[in-house]
């Protein structure tokens, strides 16, 4: 059924969904953002699911934007890339208000839309060695689909020290600026998720799901109108001649112009 992402469901009801393409180092596709929505309305809908456990394939937990995506989206046109953005912020959302506990483990390293991928999670369980970054102002871009859930997640203080750098920062960092909950050696990964899948299964699944529902409430918007601005911001940026710069250095392997010596 899935092709870049698997689901399996334990007899306890714990749903495990995986990014499934390590050779990329699990970055995320059109193909994969589409089949994460679809995950995502699966496993909220399904009463066997008590709760979900978000992970990756391989070395790394997610690189950001798929390369070919990135190109793709150099030749469209504003509208494509509108339409594109978009899904990659209903994915998000969906994600984010599924009605079933959502528990990131991370592993390797975190980037752009791998930082907003841990940000829509409830808590995150990570190894003490991750590496994260918010790296699309490297490119001429902003995190901007992923920006509301960063924001909602570090708090906007936090979160402006790692925004707009593009600087890589490391795991107890990560747990300092709120978007990881622990940072736990690699082989305790297992046990610490464990720890927080366990609460859960002695909680009234429609009790959890209506208090997730209102915690997301009484926290920072997302709507409509938040994710409609973050897609007009994120297409003025494509159509501005710095990603253009930015985006072509990363294909040339060489420095934008404006990137330092130093």
């Amino acid at each position: 059924m899935f092709e870049t992402i698997r689901i399996d469901v334990d007899e306890r009801g714990v749903a495990g969904l995986l990014l499934n393409r390590p050779e990329k180092r699990n970055a995320l596709s059109a193909q994969m953002i589409a089949e994460l929505t679809q995950a995502a309305k699966q496993l909220g809908d399904d009463p066997a699911v008590r709760v979900v456990v978000l992970s990756a394939a391989g070395n790394v937990f997610c690189a950001g934007g798929d390369l070919r995506w990135m190109q793709e989206q150099m030749a469209a046109d504003p509208q494509t890339r509108a339409v594109e953005a978009r899904k990659l912020a209903e994915m998000l959302q969906a994600l984010n208000t599924m009605p079933k506990p959502l528990i990131g483990r991370i592993q390797g390293n975190a980037f752009g839309g791998g930082v907003g991928m841990a940000s829509v999670c409830d808590v995150v369980i990570a190894d003490k060695d991750a590496q994260f970054g918010l790296t699309e102002t490297r490119l001429g871009l902003i995190p901007a689909t992923i920006g509301p859930y960063v924001i909602a997640r570090m708090g906007e203080a936090n979160a402006r020290r790692v925004f707009m750098s593009g600087r890589i920062f490391g795991c107890f960092e990560a747990v300092d600026l709120g978007l990881v909950a622990h940072a736990v050696p690699a082989r305790d990964l297992d046990e610490r998720i464990e720890a927080e899948v366990a609460p859960y299964l002695s909680c009234a699944p429609g009790a959890v799901a209506s208090a997730k529902a209102l915690a997301r409430q009484l926290g920072p918007r997302i709507d409509d109108e938040v994710i409609d601005s973050t897609i007009a911001a994120l297409v003025a940026c494509w159509e501005g001649e710095e990603a253009k710069e930015g985006i072509g250095a990363f294909f040339d392997k060489r420095k934008p112009a404006w990137a330092s010596d130093i």
